[in-house]
């Protein structure tokens, strides 16, 4: 009896033994798993406003909570990804994982399905937006020597890359996000009671009349678009676009029915953004 016992609690101690490790086993997995084929950190980003405000622009903290939620949400994690659909088109995958387990279909994707040529698109998606496409552009010069350079680039590298969806809201300053000195910005000069003063993230509003401009070009309708209380000198009257936090901001619906991006390059002087699809 005792004999029994003694081999009963060292299968036990072996047992928890094995299972203490496969936790710490998984989570290094995760760590060398390349999530590239659906994660892109610019469009989580980009999508999940409930993301924006409490993560904010980190990629190593979305794609954490990527691994960590994300997935296991059925979040898409980019444009070419969608796990409804990845499970819609393939019935023996579903046999397999059934419907609670939705990160297994993504690590699915990653490691065979991919490969396999297997489609992760709804048809209707895939209709929608067969290639990608110039939808418009426009480009204004600035004096790449004056302070108001750094927020302009800066500006214009937040807002690159960024994906709306069919029926998703694009904020310019939320995008962006605070003009702080910590966020990278710097003094230049701003409008202000129809006056030249000094203020954080002078500039930034160069790169939204830029974007306003393309948008006018792409037939691109604001939701809400202000102008400056003094004339510009890098853009026509009519076409520019002011940001003031809290109270002035550049906004837009994508009403197409196909994702849209916006590229936005700084170089040599000159600020472009561009639609495409």
């Amino acid at each position: 009896m005792k004999e029994k016992l003694k081999r009963i609690l060292i299968s036990l101690m072996v047992m928890a033994l094995v299972m203490g490790g496969i936790a710490p086993m998984q989570a290094e997995a995760k760590k060398k798993t390349d999530y590239s084929a659906v994660f892109d950190a610019d469009y989580y980003y980009s999508v999940y406003a409930d993301l924006r405000s409490v993560i904010g622009d980190n990629p190593k903290k979305l794609l954490q909570h990527f691994i960590t939620f994300g997935m296991q949400e059925g979040r898409r994690g980019n444009d070419e990804f969608d796990v409804k659909a990845y499970m819609e088109n393939n019935p023996d995958l579903v046999q397999m994982f059934g419907t609670e387990d939705l990160e297994s279909y993504y690590l699915h994707y990653i490691n065979y399905g991919k490969k396999e040529g297997r489609s992760a698109q709804s048809a209707n998606e895939s209709a929608a937006a067969p290639e990608k496409t110039l939808i418009s552009s426009y480009t204004t010069a600035f004096d790449p020597k004056q302070s108001r350079a750094i927020n302009i680039a800066l500006a214009a590298s937040k807002i690159n890359g960024t994906v709306i969806q069919p029926g998703q809201q694009f904020s310019f300053s939320d995008t962006v996000g605070p003009r702080t000195a910590e966020n990278g910005f710097v003094m230049a000069p701003t409008f202000l009671n129809k006056e030249v003063v000094p203020g954080m993230g002078g500039g930034i509003c160069q790169v939204s009349s830029t974007m306003y401009a393309a948008m006018l070009q792409g037939d691109i309708k604001a939701t809400q678009r202000h102008a400056h209380s003094l004339p510009v000198s890098y853009i026509p009257e009519g076409m520019d676009a002011t940001i003031s936090a809290g109270k002035k901001d550049l906004t837009f619906t994508n009403n197409f029915t196909f994702p849209i991006v916006i590229n936005a390059v700084v170089d040599d002087g000159t600020v472009t953004v561009s639609f495409g699809k």
